[in-house]
């Protein structure tokens, strides 16, 4: 069965929340998850859908001005957390370490994890695409090793919020090199409509998709994951 999960960044407050939620009705055969804003998170709660957060920290509680640790989350009743989103790494200084840090908090807490990989646009053109792939996984490796409750998303970063896409091919080669480091489900991050959906999650390895714009429309993620359910 194909994971689809939604990544609403910083869009949706609790009432569009709210909204969405009553709205979506996913199809039978695939699983969905919906990843809003940590302000949104109680109205999503209330529904029926499985919620996962954006980020979570990797202390239990602390002086950390603005994060979420994974007991709060539990407690909330959230399943999971989305790690390491190319955005929080290149906006908000996020590391291999520090990704595979949060990993393996909300891993001992219960929680499910996205975590999620992949190079630049230069680091591609630069022939360091395994390279760079290697270290960010291997990081988690190390750190959680396989687990029942990780997944990794797959989300070559010149493909994000951009419109392009890795071709099949591309990735379908991406994926095959991440399983061969961790055997856990993949997830295709980048771009992800529903005009590109089948060709995408047709492809071996491909265990599902991390949706961005795509998903903050019902419509839209709707005919997504009726898209998957059918593959």
């Amino acid at each position: 069965m194909k994971l689809i999960a939604g990544n609403w960044k910083m869009f949706k407050g609790p009432g569009e929340t709210r909204a969405f939620c009553e709205a979506f009705d996913p199809p039978a055969g695939v699983e969905t998850v919906l990843c809003p804003p940590f302000v949104s998170l109680p109205a999503a709660l209330e529904s029926r859908h499985t919620i996962f957060a954006q980020n979570v920290h990797w202390a239990d509680d602390g002086a950390f001005t603005g994060e979420i640790s994974a007991p709060m989350l539990v407690e909330l009743g959230v399943k999971g957390a989305i790690v390491g989103h190319s955005e929080r790494r290149q906006y908000f200084d996020e590391t291999d370490e520090t990704v595979a840090r949060r990993t393996v908090a909300a891993l001992g807490h219960g929680l499910r994890v996205i975590a999620c990989v992949g190079e630049t646009l230069e680091e591609r053109e630069s022939g360091q695409m395994e390279l760079v792939l290697r270290l960010q996984v291997e990081a988690i490796v190390d750190s959680a090793g396989p687990h029942e409750g990780l997944v990794i998303a797959y989300e070559p970063v010149w493909a994000i919020g951009t419109g392009q896409m890795a071709t099949p091919e591309q990735a379908r080669e991406a994926h095959a090199f991440i399983k061969s480091l961790l055997d856990v489900p993949v997830l295709y991050g980048g771009s992800v409509k529903p005009d590109n959906a089948e060709e995408l999650l047709s492809q071996e390895g491909v265990d599902g998709a991390l949706v961005g714009g795509a998903s903050l429309d019902v419509e839209s993620f709707t005919a997504l994951c009726r898209i998957a359910a059918s593959l």
